[in-house]
């Protein structure tokens, strides 16, 4: 029972049998849940502490809040409650005895413990195999060694050890022939050398045949070894050893019992002193040749493949004024040299003449991209001193636009005065190899090719910085799989990558390959595995994780199997979270973090196994007529991201690749889906199974610039998924100026904090501050202030006096813009957290405090909000800076109006790229200062404007785009801009409507809206009709959110969170009571200067209150099994039409 309990010795503790109160790995959300639906004062649980090992937690609802005790061990392994100081300590052997006692009324909890609450138990079918859909019945035989790993931990240099040979059962069972003999003489022989001890015998004759007869096998095997030796030492020395001489005559002399075990003696200690003889007689033999032969001929090494020159046909655009339309053009042809660092520009006239010019790379100032014309490109270059000249080229794609791009970052890297690199390539590649050794040519994965978004022919050669493989149902041993993989690369690029980490678990392998020039690079290297098979103790379900520092940038990778099955979503989703709280990778110092939120950039590839929910037959024709836009909408991982479910806040490029499972083997033209089973037809539907996702920290630099699955390759069901990464990095950053000084200190000053949690606790709460840039995590005091409009969500806050002053360990500004702050809202009774968070320093820089806003999550699930001020101070004198190779590309800014596709991007920010899949959520920071400035021109046709510069933004889950390549046709109207921040309350903040509300159409009987004035934003609610079209609330005809809502808003465009259907919903009117649930923990209204907060002073629902400079009113929330109101400003208490602020 220990292993089940989560520590050693708490087997004794629970007793013989589990008690049903007890739930081993319930999160704390988990069983607030519980408790809720319980409903009854007096309801309990006990779960294992998220806070320290082997302890417990005691949850006691009452009064509709939940009380949570720890229940510690102490050394003698007796528990008890963790009371105050001056409580006398009641101590109990086992939770039983606890229980019982506190089941007694005035025991010092808050009420009794009277009704236990049993966890939702759903076990599996006693038939329920969880195998590969394709495959055999039952799950594979694991290796001998269920989880190996082999690391680069002695140095990325270091030979690696070869795992261990798995075996078939038969052979580890079967005894060897010394046990045998052993047991044949302890049966009968033993009894003989009994009787003739007792008559006076010196000796045991039984006993000593008996161990030469077991030895006999070791006396040929040492022969042998002897006989060898004996040639090798002859090598060096010309003579014989004469005693091993002698020893090898007298091997077929016939011997006594005894004077075999003699002589096996002997042949030992000479085996003994002839290896080490051996060895100092071929050290002398090879000093001696060394100082007389003439110097051996150095074998050639292979240099990597030269870049050769590459030219571009482009055409000049000489109109910069007008942009929907290129005026004459002039055809150009761009020539990038990357060895010799230089481009060519060279010009042909009509009477064939050309003209050229040639650029260095450092000439080249920068390169602006064209965001409504995709293959359109600014270049900046630099003419005479001071001066320079930007001009613009329409390429022939936007894939040759950026390929261009590549190759010219390329070059200013390769001759950057820079040691380290600012940007590295990372290739990701999953394939489930269905348990089929791989065919000799996979060039095709390795270079990207194939289908989907795929990289240009000019780029697809150039070898990546980092190559990660994930495998599953791999059969191939560890050793060979890594050898095939290198050899791979060797022939493909003339490169000896080195293997920096490879673990497996049963088949499913993960193996990461860096460049030579890269190796003293990586460092904190780490390894770990997690089971999800059947009670997940079976390894043919599960993941393997490796992570690692890139000089200053921490990296995970995740590769996993999940469960099979078109109905098995739910196990799925489980499967996850169990890898996301178990796989124990990165540093030890963030266990208080989930894996999502301990790197900079996390990697999560695999066969995720989620399914496509729609007919076969409709799946095959949207399939041949390369249609994918319908069958992602009913994507079950798309369904469940959009729930948050699973993979808050990933990403995922757009996908234009036919679905990689379940193809016929030999074949790419046919989807093999009907399969004949014992228990029946079974159908396994076409589905992109294979996925590549990943999660950065905010105001990170990271592209995907291919997504895609091979064509060629076809001894397995599936087909591998390849997908390449353009990703920022920092550098082990060395100040010029010293350690900081404490007149020339940097400071993190916090004004104020505030968070709004999903709990139904009234506990005190304390923050715990991490980041790299620490010498050690610091602790805020606990909330001066705190507050609920509803039961289940909690609004505390800090001041600045219970905040702590942070003192990063350097205080350059070059240092500072690249570090992240992690944050955890723990509770003061269990010390356990209640979310957690990163914020980036970058946009945090200045002498005045800077906002920031972001979500919480623990687990895997989101918790509440955070929001806060702060600045960092950093010293005049170490404002020094330096613009990054990604830096170097930017967004064109003349384009970024009411034309662009999306808004304009903070140069260091990720871009949005068009057609990716970009999280539901995302972290924000928003300078105040920014807040109520003068808005730019309005767009046309009703459009938001565009939100502040200030904040990061990444696009929610969109419907997927046309191509990248594809440009925009002339004279269409762009989309409206994208945000993601879901929290209405935001967009009151910024004056932004979210862009996934209707808009009404205009009305020429309107009248036309006043420009806004200075430091005042133009707010539109929309009227509560638009939302006629959505389902009913919960109680009034529709059954669930799952069944009726989603489908609906996928379909609408847009991956829509639950917040963003209810800001559509009309309003409860005046008077009406309020819907039993939940509330949503979205921020009441903005704090505007001068005006007081409307959530200090809530009112009734559906009433208006009034302030000196704002109405404002509640609207309804529904979310799935929750309600949830939230505050918006109106210009009076009317409900219809659209009102102004």
């Amino acid at each position: 029972m220990a292993s089940a309990c989560g520590a050693p010795g708490q087997g004794g503790v629970l007793g013989s049998q589990a008690p049903s109160w007890y739930h081993r790995d319930l999160s704390r959300a988990a069983a607030e849940e519980l408790l809720a639906r319980a409903g009854r004062d007096g309801s309990f649980l006990v779960r294992d502490s998220e806070s320290v090992a082997g302890a417990f937690a005691l949850c006691v609802l009452y009064q509709k809040h939940v009380h949570t005790y720890r229940i510690l061990p102490d050394g003698e392994d007796f528990l008890a409650v963790q009371t105050s100081q001056g409580v006398p300590v009641r101590r109990f052997q086992t939770l039983g005895e606890l229980i019982s006692l506190y089941a007694q009324p005035n025991q010092g909890l808050v009420c009794a413990l009277l009704l236990p609450v049993e966890g939702e138990r759903e076990p599996d079918p006693p038939d329920d195999r969880d195998a590969s859909d394709g495959e055999d019945e039952k799950p594979p035989l694991p290796p001998r060694s269920g989880s190996t790993s082999i690391s680069a931990t002695a140095g990325p240099s270091s030979p690696l050890p070869v795992p261990e040979t798995p075996t078939t059962p038969a052979a580890e069972s079967a005894p060897n022939g010394l046990s045998t003999v052993s047991h044949e003489y302890l049966k009968g022989s033993y009894g003989l050398d009994l009787e003739a001890v007792r008559g006076g015998a010196s000796h045991l004759p039984h006993l000593t045949r008996t161990l030469a007869t077991s030895c006999r096998r070791l006396h040929s095997e040492v022969d042998k070894v002897l006989s060898g030796l004996e040639i090798l030492s002859k090598v060096f020395d010309q003579q014989s050893s004469p005693m091993v001489t002698r020893l090898l005559q007298q091997q077929n002399l016939p011997q006594t019992g005894e004077q075999e075990l003699e002589s096996l003696v002997l042949k030992l200690s000479v085996l003994k002193d002839f290896l080490s003889g051996i060895q100092k007689k071929a050290l002398k033999a090879l000093q001696d040749m060394s100082s007389t032969a003439p110097p051996a001929p150095q074998p050639s090494t292979r240099k990597a493949k030269t870049i050769p020159v590459q030219a571009f046909e482009v055409k000049l655009d000489v109109t910069l004024g007008d942009l929907t339309k290129i005026g004459k053009s002039q055809k150009f042809t761009l020539s990038v040299d990357v060895e010799g660092g230089r481009l060519v520009l060279l010009r042909r006239q009509r009477d064939s003449q050309e003209d050229w010019t040639t650029f260095t790379h450092d000439r080249i100032r920068q390169l602006i991209k064209s965001q409504r014309v995709q293959n359109k490109l600014g270049v900046v270059f630099e003419k005479e001193k001071d001066r320079t000249q930007r001009k613009d080229f329409i390429f022939v794609s936007a894939r040759k636009r950026e390929a261009f791009c590549q190759l010219l970052q390329l070059m200013k890297n390769k001759h950057s005065k820079q040691d380290e690199p600012d940007m590295i390539s990372i290739f990701i590649g999953t394939w489930n190899m269905g348990s089929v050794p791989p065919p000799k040519n996979v060039t095709s994965w390795f270079t990207s090719k194939g289908l989907g978004k795929t990289l240009d022919e000019v780029t697809v050669t150039i070898p990546h910085d980092i190559y990660v493989f994930g495998t599953q149902e791999n059969s191939v041993g560890d050793r060979e799989w890594l050898d095939l993989l290198r050899g791979g690369l060797k022939e493909l690029t003339d490169l000896d990558y080195r293997p920096i980490a490879m673990q497996s678990l049963w088949n499913i392998k993960v193996a990461v390959l860096v460049k030579p020039e890269h190796e003293n690079r990586i460092s904190h290297v780490s390894t770990s595995s997690v089971k999800t098979g059947i009670a997940n103790t079976l390894g043919n379900k599960g993941a393997v994780g490796v992570s690692f520092m890139f000089n200053g940038t921490s990296f995970g990778f995740v590769n996993c199997h999940l469960t099979s099955g078109n109905e098995k979503t739910a196990r799925r989703n489980q499967n996850y979270l169990d890898i996301l709280r178990l796989l124990s990778l990165g540093d030890r110092q963030l266990s208080a973090f989930d894996i999502s939120l301990r790197f900079t950039h996390l990697f999560w590839f695999g066969d995720l196994n989620y399914r496509l929910d729609m007919d076969i037959q409709e799946i095959l024709n949207y399939i041949s007529r390369k249609e994918f836009e319908p069958l992602l909408r009913v994507d079950q991982l798309n369904l469940e991201r959009e729930k948050h479910k699973v993979f808050l806040r990933f990403s995922e490029e757009e996908i234009s690749f036919p679905p990689t499972y379940r193809y016929e083997r030999g074949s790419r033209d046919t989807y093999a889906w009907h399969k004949q089973k014992p228990t029946g037809v079974r159908t396994n539907v076409p589905s992109w199974c294979d996925r590549i996702l990943w999660k950065s920290y905010p105001e990170t630099h990271i592209i995907c610039n291919s997504y895609g699955c091979t064509d060629d390759i076809v001894t397995s069901d599936h087909s591998p998924v390849f997908g390449t990464f353009e990703v920022g990095v920092t550098s082990q950053f060395i100040s010029k100026k010293g350690l900081s000084k404490t007149s020339d200190q940097a400071y993190i000053e916090f004004e104020s904090i505030e968070a709004i949690v999903k709990t139904a606790s009234r506990t005190k709460f304390f923050i715990e501050f991490y980041s790299t840039c620490l010498e050690e995590y610091k602790k805020s005091f606990e909330n001066d202030a705190q507050s609920s409009d509803n039961i289940n969500f909690l609004k505390v806050q800090w001041s600045s006096r219970q905040l702590p002053t942070l003192k990063p360990i350097l205080a350059d500004i070059e240092y500072l813009q690249d570090q992240h702050l992690l944050l955890t809202v723990k509770s003061m009774d269990g010390y356990e957290s209640y979310g957690e968070c990163v914020v980036a320093l970058k946009s945090m820089i200045g002498s005045t405090a800077q906002q920031f806003l972001t979500f919480l999550s623990h687990r895997g699930e989101e918790t509440g909000n955070i929001r806060g001020s702060m600045k960092v101070r950093v010293p005049t004198e170490r404002l020094g800076t330096r613009e990054r190779l990604y830096e170097w590309i930017s967004i064109d800014k003349d384009e970024a109006g009411a034309k662009s596709k999306a808004p304009p991007v903070s140069r260091g920010i990720q871009e949005p790229r068009s057609g990716s899949r970009k999280p539901a959520f995302t972290e924000a920071s928003c300078p105040l200062s920014r807040l109520f400035e003068e808005p730019e021109k309005p767009p046309p046709t009703g459009r938001p404007p565009a939100p502040p510069r200030a904040a990061p933004r990444e696009e929610p889950l969109t419907p997927r785009l046309k191509p990248e390549g594809a440009p925009e046709p002339e004279g269409v109207a762009a989309p409206p801009p994208k945000n993601s921040f879901n929290n209405p309350a935001y967009y009151v903040l910024e004056g932004v409507p979210h862009q996934l509300l209707p808009l009404e159409p205009p009305s020429p009987a309107r009248a036309p809206v006043p420009p806004a004035t200075k430091n005042k934003v133009a707010i539109t609610v929309p009227a509560p009709q638009l939302g006629r079209h959505l389902p009913p609330h919960v109680g009034e005809g529709s059954s669930s959110d799952e069944e009726s809502g989603d489908g609906q808003d996928a379909e609408r465009g847009g991956l829509r969170p639950c917040w963003a259907r209810a800001l559509s919903t009309p309003p409860r009117p005046p008077g009406a009571a309020a819907t039993p649930g939940t509330v949503l923990g979205l921020w009441p209204a903005p704090q505007l200067p001068s005006t007081p907060h409307p959530g200090e002073h809530p009112g009734r629902p559906g009433r208006g209150v009034t302030s000196p400079r704002r109405t404002w009113r509640r609207l309804g929330c529904r979310t799935r099994l929750t309600s949830a109101s939230f505050w918006t400003p109106c210009s009076s208490a009317s409900d219809s039409g659209t009102t102004k602020l």
